[in-house]
């Protein structure tokens, strides 16, 4: 069975965490062996993907700025999201020669790691055709953006588990005019909690992906993470 590393973070500063993912990126692409999961929650930021409509920002920098939301102009795929605390944000740094080089199979995996784990919780999920993401009685659960280079992946997923909605009112969530979003505590209270979240995401894309999750001690992830963001300052 294939392994994958688990690396849980905390909540972090957006720039962090992608300096770490390109740092990742490097090793697998270097060692086709090698398998990543970095689990985090980010500081409240609006992230912009490569094809983002302008429009679909509906704040001045400066104003976001003022509220405590950094912005970024990111080299994934999709539109336009926000991250906030109590969003489960999932990226997969995965060889997908060692899965299967399918960009569409990827995504529908990645979708399903979710349904399923919204399934345990009873609550009802799908997705719509020809939209990336998973929805939940019409309305957006969980955004999915993603790039693969040389079939290398980074990015990922973002599900709202206690997120703050009212983030999402600076945006077109997703480039996606008239559809709303909405959150696990928003359809059954708070009865569970983003740790809990997190560990049936972990039995979910293991059973998707057929791997085996490893988790990295938390003084291991944090010397990744020096080393990624110092690298990236050269």
């Amino acid at each position: 069975m294939k392994k994958v590393q688990l690396l849980r973070t905390g909540i972090t500063d957006y720039n962090q965490i992608w300096k770490l993912q390109q740092y990742l990126f490097q090793q697998v692409s270097l060692n086709q062996n090698e398998n990543y999961l970095i689990l985090t929650e980010h500081h409240p930021v609006i992230t912009i993907g490569q094809k983002s409509d302008p429009a679909h920002l509906l704040a001045g920098e400066e104003y976001l700025r003022r509220q405590g939301i950094e912005l970024f102009h990111v080299d994934r795929g999709g539109d336009i999201t926000f991250h906030g605390p109590g969003q489960l944000v999932g990226y997969p740094i995965l060889n997908l020669h060692g899965f299967k080089t399918d960009v569409h199979w990827y995504l529908r995996s990645l979708e399903e790691v979710i349904i399923r784990t919204l399934s345990e919780l009873k609550i009802p999920a799908e997705r719509i055709s020809n939209l990336t993401g998973v929805w939940s009685r019409d309305r957006k659960i969980c955004a999915i953006g993603v790039k693969v280079t040389r079939w290398v992946t980074m990015h990922g997923f973002a599900l709202n588990v206690s997120t703050d909605l009212d983030g999402f009112k600076h945006i077109v969530p997703c480039g996606l005019s008239g559809k709303e979003v909405t959150s696990i505590f928003e359809l059954i209270g708070n009865i569970t909690g983003l740790n809990d979240v997190s560990s049936i995401v972990c039995t979910k894309f293991a059973e998707v992906f057929q791997v085996a999750l490893l988790p990295l001690p938390g003084e291991q992830v944090r010397q990744l993470t020096g080393l990624a963001v110092t690298s990236g300052e050269k």
